[in-house]
């Protein structure tokens, strides 16, 4: 039997995330999703110590409704991003199975070239239970790579609606992969997602499907000049490209390192960050309150019978949920 890996020290892991070793890197990502009280101590005073060397990259969101073709566009791009010897990064949320958790996507099966370019780490990380699909731990897998020397930074979202909201909270630039000739185009995806895009690519503008491509580029835009600005002043803007014969990738590059630009030209990009930290905060305060009041032995004790009564009618949710409240602070 395998004896299982001794535990790095602090000073093992940050020295070797500074050093841009992969394992290291690959180590230290699984200690931050890691639930064990342990791991989780020692993940944090790793974050700590390496805070200084992150913020220096292009953090990306990706999302599109399954099928668009994520991560085909995602190697093809990736390839030209490389291309330029610059360091790219690609967290994958898979979705996972409610059962046993596990991760079932395999984006490194489905990015095979990519994943063997010494300029580029993929990794997948199951979205657990987590909102809307997001893997709980992102942002830390985020600051690890960046401290790590990743200039670019890829988060590929599952495509299932509220993830999008909390990728959109931690990156820069939020891109949205749409399909042409899919029938309805603008009243097949929700305003609230069209409205947090920085940029649209239509993909697989090829072959047969070049002039649906250009036709639905010209609905979007339009789409788009309904919208309020944004308040950074950027336009978000729609282009076409293809995986396939290697089109429009570098235009849609183009457009993110624009984007990039105007955000420090206006001067908003140190603001956008500094206020994507303190939201970050107000998330993790939400998120150990829920935990902390659902593992209350007091609350555990009396909440299956107070759900019963709220099923059946006998009280209101809110009466319910304010004697949990009421149980839950009384044994602080």
């Amino acid at each position: 039997m395998n004896k299982r890996k001794n535990r790095l020290t602090v000073d093992e892991y940050v020295q070797g995330i500074f050093a841009g070793d992969i394992v290291i890197l690959s180590r230290a990502i699984t200690l931050v999703e890691s639930n064990l009280t342990e791991d989780n101590k020692l993940a944090q005073q790793v974050i700590e110590h390496i805070l200084p060397r992150t913020g220096n990259s292009i953090r990306v969101g990706i999302t599109g409704v399954p099928g668009v073709g994520k991560s085909t566009f995602i190697e093809a791009i990736g390839q030209q991003i490389t291309a330029q010897n610059k360091k790219l990064a690609v967290l994958a949320i898979d979705p996972s199975s409610q059962r046993t958790s596990g991760s079932i996507m395999g984006d490194k099966t489905r990015m095979d070239t990519l994943s063997n370019d010494p300029l580029a780490y993929i990794r997948p990380s199951a979205s657990g239970d987590t909102l809307g699909g997001v893997a709980n731990k992102t942002r830390e897998a985020m600051l690890l790579c960046e401290a790590a020397g990743f200039e670019v930074i890829f988060i590929e979202t599952v495509g299932v609606g509220q993830s999008e909201t909390a990728v959109k909270g931690m990156v820069d630039f939020f891109l949205l992969l749409m399909l042409a000739g899919a029938g309805d185009e603008l009243q097949g995806i929700k305003k609230g997602i069209m409205e947090m895009a920085d940029g649209i690519a239509i993909t697989k503008a090829d072959q047969d499907n070049i002039k649906a491509s250009k036709n639905a580029r010209m609905e979007y835009q339009n789409a788009l000049h309904l919208f309020p600005p944004a308040a950074s002043g950027w336009i978000p803007k729609v282009l076409t490209c293809s995986a396939l014969d290697q089109s429009g990738l570098s235009e849609v590059w183009q457009m993110i390192k624009e984007h990039h630009a105007h955000l420090q030209e206006k001067s908003l990009f140190e603001s956008f960050r500094k206020s994507q930290n303190v939201d970050w905060m107000h998330q993790i305060i939400e998120e150990k309150l829920k935990r902390c009041f659902y593992n209350n032995e007091i609350v555990k004790a009396s909440i299956d019978q107070l759900k019963t009564k709220v099923e059946n009618a006998n009280i209101s949710p809110t009466v319910a949920a304010n004697e949990l409240l009421k149980d839950f602070f009384s044994s602080k």
